[in-house]
């Protein structure tokens, strides 16, 4: 029996991981906005405390990671670390809506990379709901473009991590096949302080240690957003991937509810237009895709 094959009350636990890894996820986006550090110094201290905190759970319980597991996951840790710093620096420059709104484009995404690797049709339908997402992104980066918090640049950059994301989402799945939650979990955050640490250098000309009370923003990222994907990861090999991408629209609308509870940040009606688009238009998608899926 595989996980997708698992009884419906089996599947539960699976599911309400993922489901509350995109609970974690925006509640994270939220916070990174509130720490009073750059994005991509965020990203450094806090996949490198990752990768301390993780590597004392992993050899407190027994466990050792191996050569074959940070072969393994380097593609995956890579993806990932790029990912945060692109998204963390995104979230520093521009509105919350903004770049969250174009995240949500991960699951069309992989529909696209599910075509080209296995050779799916890509249909009519799923050519005309794409621009028609992709009008809806149009429309929530132009009525965001009248805010202050807005910038181009983080736009740009949240697009970068979009493309990062949906590599992570399709290596990690492939990945946990082969490598236990935990030592993959750790893996990741080891390869991604090796990536990010150039990065950091650079930003910062040298290494400027966080303060203490970064130190404690940075703890709670890694128990709030880090707790979710390391959720995420142990569901990814019981949940089919078209659902755990759907649960990422999700991330969006709560984030944007977060920064207008939070962060003082507004949103007008043009941007509430193209975030109901987006996320209309994708759940649609993914739901048929689902269904298409679930027929073979």
């Amino acid at each position: 029996m595989t996980a997708v094959d698992l009884h419906p009350r089996a599947a539960r636990s699976p599911l309400a991981a993922a489901s509350l890894a995109i609970v974690c996820w925006s509640a994270g986006n939220v916070m990174v906005a509130k720490v009073p550090m750059p994005g991509i110094q965020i990203a450094f201290w806090r996949i490198l405390l990752g990768a301390v905190v993780y590597s004392g759970f992993t050899y407190a319980s027994g466990r050792r990671i191996t050569r074959d597991h940070l072969i393994r996951t380097a593609p995956t840790g890579a993806a990932i670390s790029i990912e945060i710093a692109a998204f963390f620096v995104a979230i520093k420059a521009t509105t919350l809506a903004s770049a969250t709104v174009i995240g949500s484009l991960v699951p069309l995404l992989l529909i696209g990379v599910a075509a080209r690797q296995f050779g799916e049709k890509v249909t009519r339908f799923l050519l005309v709901v794409s621009l028609v997402a992709l009008g809806g992104v149009v429309l929530v980066m132009s009525g965001a473009s009248s805010s202050t918090a807005w910038s181009l640049r983080g736009d740009l950059l949240a697009a970068v991590a979009l493309v990062f994301f949906a590599a992570y989402f399709a290596l990690a799945k492939a990945a946990r096949e082969h490598v236990p939650a935990l030592e993959f979990q750790t893996c990741i955050w080891i390869v991604g302080t090796v990536v990010l640490l150039p990065f950091m250098l650079v930003d910062s000309r040298g290494v400027d240690l966080p303060s203490a009370r970064n130190w404690l923003w940075l703890a709670a990222l890694l128990a709030v957003p880090g707790t979710g994907h390391m959720l995420m990861n142990w569901a990814h090999p019981r949940v089919r991937l078209s659902v755990t991408s759907m649960l990422t629209l999700g991330v969006p609308v709560l984030t944007t509810i977060g920064g207008i509870a939070f962060l003082d940040q507004s949103v007008n009606g043009l941007q509430i237009l193209g975030v109901v688009i987006v996320l209309v238009v994708l759940s649609l998608v993914i739901r048929c895709e689902a269904q298409i899926l679930g027929n073979r």
